[in-house]
């Protein structure tokens, strides 16, 4: 080959060398960028489950709709959907399959029971893989893992400022401190760590005695034995840990049946389940009338724009617990994918260790704010309290999304 004389070989090796190491930097900027969510969508946790994957697909949509990651030239958003199924096993075993067939994911999020994340992320850690959670347990982010990020407040925080707050607003009520409680609840991890400080200091705390306490392996089979132990030694209030809608349906269907609603027995409840809207479709308005929630989060004002676009999408009555933590997870990964101008799995978790959002995803949690501590924990993350009205959770706690007060259910 003749070669102008201007220009010469190694000028033609160069601009050749060039031409291809600038090729293959186009090459590297990927046009999709891959994030999982391990959820149940069968079995008995699926509907928690679906509804994070409602909220998941609308935020992956706007997302893709708004330009993609920007950094990174407009790639695609894309969810890869993972079946947790219904045990630990199953949710770990579907884990290592996805992270076989997927080795280019940038970053995933689940399982909602922690029981199921606890296994998952004991095959996402090892493989650098940021993990969020909405999962409750303590243990989660006790084990000292790098790539876990837990967004709720842990089960054992929740315990203790909740029950506090129920004593306290049962005091007002009455003009007298409770003294009698029932604790009922299963024995997944989550319901252990929060337990686990009631057990521990609450009840001594707050001088509260005892009166029975059930503990269940899920899914139960019947409610009848519950309900019957409550009827025999009612309590001043009954405190609810559980984490299926299908055991929760039962016992509602229990209480309902021997009038032991809220309205007669107090009935105090705990995490995302308990207004999950299929409970109200079931049981009607009258028979969750006046139930408080304590829950890890609850979409407030700010967020009310992303509800009205969620119900109309879903024509779900409204835009809860689960569906706003599969919303938020997907624009906190986004977030942290276009922080770190890669999509590279470890160099977003390196975002995400470094992240301090205060908008977007943040307008969903009732503090304001995504950042999260060497634990992994999220700073600032607060309990949160809805109760029970004409069908519909409003929130009563904390104050910043607070749209009515919380009232102490009184015999009707």
């Amino acid at each position: 080959m003749s070669l102008p004389p201007i220009l010469g070989r190694r000028g033609a090796l160069g601009l050749t060398g060039a031409t291809l190491l600038a090729g293959r930097a186009r090459a590297a900027v990927p046009t999709e960028v891959k994030i999982a969510m391990e959820v149940a969508l069968t079995g008995p946790w699926s509907q928690t489950g679906i509804g994070v994957q409602q909220g998941a697909r609308m935020a992956i949509d706007e997302v893709n709709s708004a330009g993609g990651i920007k950094a990174l030239g407009g790639a695609k958003l894309t969810l890869v959907e993972i079946d947790a199924g219904d045990s630990a096993a199953k949710a770990k075993e579907a884990a290592q399959k996805m992270l076989a067939d997927h080795p280019d994911l940038s970053g995933g999020f689940g399982a909602w029971l922690s029981t199921f994340t606890i296994a998952i992320t004991e095959a996402t850690e090892p493989a650098e893989l940021p993990w969020l959670t909405l999962s409750y347990s303590d243990v989660i982010t006790d084990r000292g893992m790098k790539y876990v990020f837990q967004s709720s407040p842990t089960s054992s925080a929740q315990a203790e400022q909740f029950v506090g707050i129920v004593a306290d607003l049962a005091t007002k009520a009455r003009g007298r401190k409770p003294k009698r409680v029932a604790l009922i609840g299963d024995n997944t991890a989550a319901s252990v760590s929060f337990f686990k400080p009631i057990h521990e200091h609450v009840l001594k705390d707050l001088n509260l005695a005892v009166t029975t306490e059930q503990i269940f392996v899920p899914p139960m089979t019947d409610a009848t034995a519950i309900v019957q132990a409550l009827r025999q030694d009612v309590p001043d209030f009954v405190v609810l840990q559980t984490t299926t809608v299908s055991d929760d349906l039962k016992l509602v269907d229990g209480f309902f049946d021997f009038g032991l609603t809220s309205k007669r027995m107090p009935l105090i409840a705990a995490g995302g389940t308990w207004c999950n809207p299929a409970l109200v479709k079931a049981q009607g308005a009258d028979g969750m009338e006046d139930l408080l929630v304590g829950l890890a989060n609850w979409p407030g004002k700010k967020a009310a724009d992303i509800s009205r676009r969620f119900v109309e999408r879903t024509k779900e009555p409204w835009f809860g617990h689960d569906p706003s933590f599969g919303y938020a997870h997907v624009k906190i990964l986004a977030a942290a994918i276009e922080q770190a101008g890669s999509a590279d799995r470890r160099k977003v978790g390196a975002a995400l260790h470094s992240i301090d959002l205060h908008d977007g995803p943040a307008d969903l949690f009732s503090n304001g704010r995504v950042s999260y501590d060497e634990k992994g924990r999220r700073r600032g993350a607060e309990l949160c309290i809805v109760q029970y009205r004409n069908g519909v959770p409003l929130t009563v706690y904390p104050e910043s999304i607070a749209v009515t007060e919380a009232v102490w259910p009184r015999p009707r």
